[in-house]
């Protein structure tokens, strides 16, 4: 199975244990204070990662959209994080030990992450799969990237991947994304992680979600998602860009906990007993038993026997080796057989 190593050494690979990323988005609703306490719960949780929006007014709508659409450009000027910001949040989060990431909307953006916040890869996001030219800039730093494909086909997918692997990139994690916010079980389709792992091959898959509730990410577990990024808020209750649909501090537990779970019970592809199944194995097989009393010498016949717990003594399968020997000492109804009792 593929593996990609982030810049700080952490390993993301294909039905390893998944790396938790708290997507924050804007639910600090450009508070400094409240983005700190996020990042504090997030790894209070077990969260790996927390991931921010770097993006101005400049780096998002055309001054045309903002013509027609006055409020976006306050909304966005609001909630934004300037350089000064996104490095202080950085150092925050190395200083109580998780890792720092954001997304950036400009190769000016992805720049500063990379150089002066040190992130352990560049995150894209899905509204640039189609942004060949920013893939190629990207794909040619010695930088891990974190691509999502909602919206995409699987031509644009293979393009996109292509685009960043000739530009000398091959540490590349895709996730499989449904930009629908939030986005209803019928439209997730989970194997598709299964379609992309086998279309790209030695790209690692991950998962990221919009859905609401810790069902579909834990079950993406099984389809071996190596990634789960999962919206962040404090309180859903504020109204805010995609905040409503985010996840608290109690959710996101419970999620880890349930991909954790998952992912333990996922085992090999090869059937393997353990000791305990073996020792269980001794207590709920049936054996050979005596149906009715033997004396030394008689032939066992099949209407002699019958098949009872444990499974300690000889085995309903082997039976017949035994039928028509003779017993070499007296057995009475119920006792189970030995292979020492028979010639």
């Amino acid at each position: 199975m593929s593996f990609v190593s982030l810049r700080n050494g952490k390993r993301v690979g294909d039905y390893e244990r998944p790396y938790y990323v708290a997507e924050l988005n804007t639910s600090h609703f450009g508070d400094l204070s409240l983005a700190k306490k996020m990042i504090d719960q997030a790894k209070s949780v077990g969260c790996d990662c927390v991931k921010f929006q770097s993006w101005s007014a400049d780096t998002l709508y055309s001054n045309s959209y903002y013509t027609e659409n006055p409020i976006t450009k306050r909304i966005v000027s609001k909630f934004s994080l300037d350089n000064d910001q996104l490095k202080d949040l950085s150092n925050y989060c190395r200083s109580v030990d998780i890792d720092f990431a954001s997304t950036p909307y400009s190769i000016e953006e992805a720049r500063f992450l990379a150089d002066e916040c040190d992130v352990p890869f560049i995150k894209v996001a899905s509204m640039e799969l189609n942004n060949l030219p920013y893939l190629q800039e990207l794909g040619a730093w010695d930088i891990p990237i974190v691509l999502s494909t909602g919206m995409g086909t699987l031509d644009e997918i293979l393009q996109a991947v292509d685009i960043i692997k000739q530009a000398g990139n091959e540490r590349l994690v895709v996730l499989h994304c449904t930009s629908i916010y939030p986005a209803d079980p019928k439209l997730i389709r989970l194997k598709n992680i299964i379609g992309l792992r086998e279309a790209l091959g030695n790209v690692p898959v991950g998962y990221s979600d919009h859905s609401q509730g810790i069902e579909i990410p834990a079950a993406s577990i099984a389809c071996g998602a190596c990634l789960i990024e999962k919206h962040f808020t404090l309180d859903k209750s504020r109204i805010g860009m995609d905040n409503q649909m985010a996840t608290e501090p109690d959710e996101m537990m419970r999620m880890i906990h349930a991909c954790n779970r998952v992912y333990e019970s996922l085992g090999g592809p090869d059937r393997e007993l353990g000791q305990e199944e073996r020792e269980q194995a001794m207590k709920m097989r049936r054996s050979m038993v005596a149906r009715n009393d033997l004396e030394p010498g008689q032939v066992l016949a099949e209407d002699m026997v019958e098949f009872k717990r444990p499974g300690t003594g000889i085995a309903p399968s082997s039976g017949p080796f035994f039928f028509g020997r003779k017993v070499t000492r007296s057995i009475c109804a119920g006792e189970l057989f030995r292979s020492s009792d028979f010639e």
